[in-house]
């Protein structure tokens, strides 16, 4: 006879939210990541954070998106944003190929090192649910001794670590985030 195994609700819900949702307390850095998208208050977040002498560059990153075309790039999207907010463009460095999480962080660092920028702390801007897989991602992309703090924003879904449960649509999101992360780990865990 098979014995029934009870799951705590809650406690799988804490679980995969302190998993996911990954929020720090934020401290001067070299530079400012965002790992593409076309959200505007990515650059909102991240030139309030330029403006507040958190770091001296932005560096965002992302290629041609469907949802905003009017620019040639998320990088173009994001930097006018950032400039709107009053963001100096020499200031904002960006990166116009990436299309993926993976390609964000590898060419955001070809392009830093490209630019002999020295960067021993670095600050990721990113959607809320988006932040552990951004976090490990630039991990593993950036040098072991590269610190990474992570500033999140709410999209305009309104999707945050206190709401992900409470819509459908907020659960696949963050759900899928899960998977996204044993996707692109899978085989580079015997790399750890």
């Amino acid at each position: 006879m098979k014995k029934e195994i009870q799951i705590d609700h809650n406690m799988c819900v804490d679980s995969i939210t302190d998993f996911i949702f990954v929020d720090n307390v934020i401290t001067q850095s070299d530079i400012i990541l965002i790992p593409g998208g076309s959200h505007p208050q990515l650059a909102e977040k991240a030139a309030e954070l330029y403006r507040q002498g958190m770091a001296k560059y932005i560096l965002v990153s992302g290629h041609a998106n469907p949802n905003i075309p009017d620019y040639s790039s998320e990088a173009d999207y994001l930097k006018s944003i950032a400039i709107s907010m009053g963001v100096p463009s020499e200031a904002i460095v960006c990166e116009h190929k990436a299309s993926n999480t993976f390609e964000n962080a590898e060419f955001s660092l070809a392009l830093i090192k490209s630019k002999g920028l020295n960067v021993e702390k670095a600050i990721i801007v990113c959607k809320a649910f988006h932040s552990r897989r951004s976090l490990l991602t630039y991990e593993y992309v950036f040098p072991n001794e590269t610190k990474f703090l992570v500033s999140t924003i709410t999209d305009k879904r309104g999707l945050n670590k206190d709401n992900w449960t409470t819509k459908q649509e907020h659960i696949n999101m963050v759900m899928s985030e899960v998977e996204k992360i044993g996707r692109y780990f899978r085989d580079k865990i015997i790399a750890f």
